[in-house]
C-alpha cells in the first residue's frame, strides 16, 4: 500500500495538482468575529480578499484540531499502514504540535510520520509534492521522511508585502518591526530562518521589491524547482514566474495563489519565491 501524504492549507498548493497527486490538505481555519470558515473550502480565495480589504472586522486564524488531523488520519488508515504528514513551521503556528497530539487518537494500527517543514507557503508546497511523487514512485514511509527531511535545510523563501499592517495584527511581527513600512511607505521583505519569520530588509517601490525576490533567487547557482506565490497580483507573479523558468530552464516551476490562512498575515499585494535548491550546492 502506498504511503498517504497529509498537509495543511497553508501549503498553497494548486488544488489541481494537490487533487492528482492524491494528498490530502487538513484546512487551518479563518474567522471574521463570530463566523468560521475553513480556508480552501467554505470561502472563495477572492472573496475572501475582498473582506479582508473593505471589512472592519480583520480575521484571525486557527489550527486544526487534533482530532480533525486523526479523523483524517483514521480516513486514510483504511486504505494505507503508512501516513507522512508535513506542516508549516512550528515556531509560527501550532498546527504540527496539533498533528502531533493526534497520532495518539488513532485507533487504527499505522505508522504515522509528523515533519515540521520549518517554513510555509510553496516551501512547504514543494515538499508535500516530492513526497506524494515519491509515495506515487513505490518508496516506503522511511524512504520518503528521509528523503522529506533530507531537504527541509534546501528550501529558501523570501516574501514580499506591500504593508506590514496585515503581518503586525496577525501578530507575526511586532509593531517595532512595522515602524519602517508605516512611517517611509516602503514594501517589506521577509524571510525564514531555521523556522522563525523575519525582515530582511525593504524596497522603496513594488518593481524594485520583484526585483530583489528576482535577485534572491537567481542568487542559487542551481535549482531543482521554484515557485512564485501570490495573493491579488496574478499577472505580476506570472510575469516573475516566466523571468524565473528563462533563468533556471532545467528547474520545474510553479505559479500559486495564496489561501486565506496565510492571506489573513501577507494581506493584498503580497508575493513571494520559494526556491528548491539543488543537492550537492553550499
Amino acid at each position: 500500500m502506498a504511503v498517504k501524504v497529509v498537509t495543511d492549507s497553508t501549503c498553497d498548493i494548486p488544488p489541481e495538482l494537490a487533487e492528482e497527486l492524491g494528498i490530502t490538505i487538513v484546512p487551518i481555519y479563518v474567522m471574521f468575529g463570530q463566523e468560521t470558515y475553513r480556508d480552501g473550502v467554505d470561502m472563495d480565495t477572492d472573496e475572501f480578499f475582498d473582506r479582508l480589504v473593505h471589512n472592519n472586522v480583520h480575521p484571525t486564524t486557527s489550527v486544526p484540531s487534533p482530532k480533525d488531523f486523526a479523523d483524517v488520519y483514521s480516513k486514510l488508515a483504511d486504505e494505507t499502514d503508512e501516513i507522512i504528514s508535513i506542516h508549516l513551521t512550528a515556531k509560527e503556528s501550532g498546527t504540527y504540535n496539533s498533528a502531533v497530539l493526534a497520532k495518539d487518537l488513532v485507533e487504527k494500527k499505522c505508522n504515522i510520520e509528523i515533519v515540521d517543514s520549518q517554513s510555509i507557503s510553496m516551501s512547504l508546497g514543494m515538499l508535500v509534492i516530492a513526497a506524494a511523487r515519491a509515495a506515487k514512485a513505490g518508496k516506503n514511509l522511511e524512504q520518503v521522511t528521509e528523503m522529506v527531511q533530507r531537504n527541509v535545510a534546501r528550501m529558501h523563501l523570501m516574501i514580499l508585502v506591500d504593508t506590514l499592517k496585515y503581518v503586525i495584527r496577525g501578530g507575526r511581527l511586532n509593531r517595532a518591526s512595522g515602524l519602517v513600512g508605516t512611517v517611509l511607505r516602503v514594501r517589506p521583505l521577509l524571510t525564514m530562518k531555521e523556522g522563525d519569520l523575519s525582515p530582511v530588509g525593504v524596497a522603496r517601490t513594488k518593481a524594485k521589491a520583484v526585483q530583489r525576490l528576482y535577485n534572491f533567487a537567481s542568487s542559487f547557482s542551481k535549482v531543482k524547482e521554484l515557485a512564485v506565490a501570490y495573493t491579488t497580483d496574478h499577472d505580476e507573479a506570472n510575469s516573475l514566474l516566466d523571468r524565473l523558468k528563462a533563468a533556471f530552464p532545467d528547474a520545474t516551476g510553479y505559479l500559486s495563489r495564496v489561501g486565506p490562512s496565510l492571506g489573513t498575515h501577507a494581506g493584498p499585494g503580497a508575493m513571494g519565491v520559494a526556491i528548491w535548491e539543488l543537492e550537492g550546492e553550499g
